[in-house]
């Protein structure tokens, strides 16, 4: 019997962690896979890690020694030998909520094998299962802005818009054939769209499942590719198209157009399109949300007294009532007057900030009034 010991290199009284990590690095290399990997040696350290690493196991075969391996009478373990299918065990081990059950009340302790079986096969032990054939791939999304004045992103407003992308080809209507010719079963996958590699080691044979190397997926050949779009079954080129902005829409907002992307090849789902809008703000008005803000200068005997000015809106001039006694700053409220509702009804309100404006300059009467004022306490 092997010195389970010396295969790791590893002294008798090693502890668990030096144990582990000695068998993580010979593992590494004399993996069957790995270039300069030897099967057998791993086999061997395989089998002293597995003994090793459980402290029962361990303490039986520094008692039992060379007859280790006959000791499953006296509590001893039998090894690998009903190890029919490695991967159905493993993914027993797995999915069992405690060590040692899964076959015949023996703990194989490959929860710490897991990591590295893991690094070695790409993440877990199953078996390649059959796919249908691969769909032709999608579109590419495209992303695109256009720039709209203020008053078109209130109201809304229908734009023509141009832009080059993948359009599905006309000659071959998008399968990438030439018209009169046709398509036949791909010899190399026999039409699955994949191919079986298989991997033999010493833990049994592996197999996974790759895209066919030559109709990349799609079980099937073209005899004569269409010579306009060369089999991609679509072609680049100039698209115009018209799009409704809604009302209300923001600064910054997207437009999706579903399947107005580029088109997929070989009949392949087109993708989407997201026009990304840019709005040319107004000096005359602010947005805050669905409301509109402006201001709006009244002369000092309007505020005092009260009176009737014109005020610019969105929908025109309007006359607005300003009470007598209106203080700088006073803001009046225009109900229904604001942005429409994006994708519903109703619309914001119009916010006037009342400025009272104050002349730098005045008449010999208009300073003579205002003095008779100030001695009337105003």
């Amino acid at each position: 019997m092997a010195d389970y010991y010396k295969t790791l290199g590893v002294e008798k009284g090693a502890s668990e962690d030096e144990i582990k990590k000695a068998y993580r690095q010979a593992a590494q290399k004399y993996h069957p896979d790995k270039p300069g990997g030897n099967a057998e040696k791993f086999k061997e350290i395989s089998e002293a890690y597995q003994t090793l690493s459980d402290p029962e196991k361990r303490k039986l075969y520094e008692e039992y020694g060379s007859a280790f391996k006959n000791a499953k009478t006296q509590g001893g373990f039998s090894g690998f030998d009903n190890f029919r299918d490695f991967a159905s065990y493993a993914e027993a081990m797995k999915n069992q909520g405690e060590r040692g059950n899964a076959y015949g009340g023996e703990d194989f302790g490959f929860g710490d094998l897991g990591d590295i079986f893991n690094s070695f096969f790409g993440g877990g032990f199953n078996r390649a299962s059959s796919h249908s054939r691969r769909e032709s791939p999608s579109g590419r999304n495209i992303e695109i802005e256009i720039t709209v004045n203020f008053f078109e992103s209130v109201f809304g407003i229908e734009k023509d818009i141009e832009f080059e992308k993948y359009v599905k080809c006309e000659k071959c209507n998008g399968n990438g054939l030439e018209p009169g010719s046709k398509f036949s079963t791909c010899k190399t996958c026999n039409g699955r769209g994949q191919v079986i590699k298989t991997q033999s080691t010493f833990l049994g044979t592996f197999q996974s499942a790759e895209v066919c190397p030559l109709c990349h997926g799609e079980g099937q050949n073209a005899e004569k590719k269409c010579s306009h779009c060369r089999g991609e079954g679509r072609v680049k080129q100039s698209s115009k198209i018209k799009i409704k902005i809604p009302a209300g829409i923001s600064n910054g907002q997207t437009i999706r157009l579903s399947g107005q992307g580029e088109a997929g090849k070989k009949s392949g789902r087109a993708g989407d399109l997201y026009v990304r809008i840019k709005v040319i703000s107004d000096n005359r008005f602010n947005r805050q949300g669905d409301d509109i803000l402006s201001e709006k200068e009244i002369l000092v005997s309007q505020a005092i007294l009260g009176g009737v000015v014109e005020v610019e809106t969105i929908d025109g001039m309007i006359k607005l009532k300003v009470a007598p006694g209106t203080p700088s700053g006073q803001e009046i409220r225009l109900k229904g007057r604001g942005v429409a509702h994006l994708n519903s009804h109703g619309r914001g309100d119009h916010i006037v900030t009342v400025k009272i404006r104050v002349p730098k300059s005045l008449t010999r009467k208009q300073k003579d009034i205002l003095e008779t004022l100030s001695k009337e306490g105003l």
